[in-house]
């Protein structure tokens, strides 16, 4: 096919890296718009691939793989692979809302007690070192208590008219505790939520992200419908406990979502270990036909650096509960990549 003497050519990568398949869009790298920035330099040939989200979990397989292809062509001697990532944007945001965000995911619990926000808190800061622009949005109208697991407790000066965000641990936070005194009840429904939670979104100097989490009130009441309501949900992630009532628990939080028409995204097993056991969020996750997006074991180090706004994935990042967290994160990066690819809106709710 080629001469002895061929000199490589872009053309001849582009159809080298045809033959590479995205692991889980499964369409080749060409097909998929992934590949810019080809540079050749007599036997040096480099390439930037553009992934889909900077928290890709296959992205050393996607380099192996491409660098291989490529490598293979005659006259090749060396290969650079290079990445960036284009996060997409769920197309109906612009419709319903004016701010600069691509995706807004909701971490929600049948029930209380199960370290919804932990997870929410952790799985924002796992996403943000992994190169995410992410913000936090807390909506618990009852505990408002991401500002304390982020260690902020008030917010920079009004920009425009427009609340500013604080950014802790590279993540925007914006939170319900911000706008009451400390200590005093919420007390509201219908309008009055409806209006409050829709305002958090857009009179908010949100940055250009690409994922606010949206950590819900515990049960499925009036803040759930009121979000749903308000603005598109790309998805939804349930926390569960390791105990076998946990199906009871998930029916309950995936029962909400369904009802809102929120596409499931997974359930976390969330403090699992010898205290309460373990397997019930992954069982609850088979029975009910949902992704299993990972197991968070029981940690004092976890509940210790949220009482003092250190989220483990930050202080810890070597721990094995901070690398179950950022294996979270880059599992449900994946699930909203591979439904952006999806065309029919309707073929993303599970």
């Amino acid at each position: 096919m080629f001469g002895k003497n061929h000199q490589v050519t872009e053309k001849d990568v582009l159809r080298a890296l045809s033959a590479v398949i995205e692991p889980e869009l499964h369409r080749d790298l060409v097909t998929l718009n992934m590949i810019k920035d080809i540079r050749i330099a007599g036997q040096e040939v480099g390439f930037t691939i553009v992934l889909t989200t900077p928290a890709c979990p296959l992205r050393s397989q996607i380099e192996s793989e491409a660098s291989a292809a490529v490598a293979a062509l005659p006259g090749v001697a060396q290969v650079q692979v290079n990445f960036d990532a284009n996060v997409r944007t769920d197309r109906r945001i612009a419709g319903k809302l004016d701010i600069p965000v691509k995706n807004i995911l909701a971490v929600g619990s049948g029930k209380g007690g199960v370290g919804k926000t932990t997870v929410a808190v952790n799985l924002a800061v796992a996403l943000a070192q992994m190169g995410a622009r992410v913000g936090i949005l807390d909506a618990d109208i009852y505990g408002p208590n991401v500002p304390m697991m982020m260690g902020v407790h008030v917010m920079p000066s009004p920009r425009d008219n427009k609340l500013t965000p604080p950014v802790a641990y590279g993540v925007e936070v914006m939170s319900m505790g911000f706008l009451v005194p400390a200590g005093e009840a919420l007390i509201w429904r219908g309008p009055m939520l409806h209006s409050a939670i829709r305002q958090l979104f857009t009179d908010v100097n949100w940055g250009d992200l690409d994922y606010i989490i949206v950590d819900l009130p515990p049960g499925t009441g009036d803040a759930q419908l009121t979000l749903a309501q308000s603005v598109p949900l790309v998805g939804g992630v349930i926390v569960s406990t390791p105990q076998q009532v946990a199906l009871s628990d998930a029916v309950r939080g995936l029962a909400a979502f369904r009802k809102l028409e929120v596409p499931i995204l997974g359930i976390v097993e969330n403090m699992a270990g010898d205290v309460f056991g373990s397997g019930g969020g992954e069982a609850a996750a088979r029975q009910l036909g949902v992704p299993f997006l990972g197991r968070i074991m029981l940690d004092a180090a976890i509940r210790s650096g949220g009482d003092v706004g250190q989220p483990i994935v930050a202080v810890d990042p070597d721990s094995p509960q901070s690398q179950a967290f950022r294996q979270l994160a880059q599992a449900i990066a994946a699930r909203i990549s591979v439904m952006s690819m999806q065309p029919d809106p309707e073929l993303r709710i599970i």
